[in-house]
């Protein structure tokens, strides 16, 4: 799952990118609202996390401008602008939730998780499966024959992103991109480590290997022996 916060204050923004991404969500972090629009248009996420008070364009207008583009995806507004009135202009003008400052990352992460409820799979599939692999990513389980395999963080991130990409082949910079929210190579084995791993829990004791490395091209999840 991919959240985007728009948030001009450096310290809460690496606060709540930090609790996301240790609870398995990838995070980009935009600090300017005209900069947060252009993002927010131009790429796909799962949630956006948008503050009321922002340089070069305000919160309010960005997620107004947003609907007005056409993009659908749920606007959680995080605001230190607390009244009624407030509350209800959010809303009003396209948010479908709104949290007031000072917050607890808990409940924060509890109203990013009702979102992607209230979303439903129209529009995200929240059940995937691959052969016999299967993940409930609004309940965070995951099961091969019916076993349950326990993962951590991260490692339910990346499984997530192959799920999504099944059959396909994904690049080591894709999986930095998307899982890490690393948009260079730093030359790290931080991929292969956590493949392996991975692979180790998904694929051992089972007669078929699910998670493939693909030579000089990457990695592929699939339950077919397809080249």
């Amino acid at each position: 799952m991919r959240v985007l916060i728009i948030e001009d204050d450096a310290e809460t923004a690496r606060y709540i990118a930090k609790g996301l991404r240790e609870s398995g969500y990838a995070v980009d972090i935009v600090t300017d609202g005209k900069e947060g629009l252009l993002q927010a248009v131009g790429e796909d996420y799962d949630v956006a996390v948008v503050d009321r008070m922002l340089p070069g364009l305000d919160g309010l207008s960005v997620v107004e401008m947003l609907r007005r583009a056409g993009k659908h995806t749920p606007i959680l507004f995080l605001s230190a602008l607390g009244g009624v009135e407030d509350r209800v202009a959010g809303l009003r003008g396209g948010g479908d939730d709104y949290l007031v400052k000072p917050f607890a990352f808990s409940e924060l992460l509890a109203r990013i998780e009702a979102l992607l409820r209230r979303r439903g799979g129209a529009a995200v599939e929240t059940l995937l499966r691959e052969g016999d692999l299967e993940m409930d990513v609004l309940a965070r389980t995951v099961r091969r024959g019916g076993q349950p395999i326990t993962l951590q963080p991260r490692e339910f991130a990346l499984l997530e992103y192959l799920l999504r990409h099944a059959g396909q082949v994904v690049t080591r910079t894709m999986l930095l991109e998307q899982v890490w929210s690393y948009h260079f190579d730093p030359q790290t084995n931080v991929i292969d480590v956590h493949i392996s791993r991975l692979r180790q829990k998904i694929d051992r004791g089972f007669d078929r290997p699910l998670l493939q490395t693909v030579r000089g091209a990457g990695y592929s999840l699939r339950a077919t022996d397809q080249p």
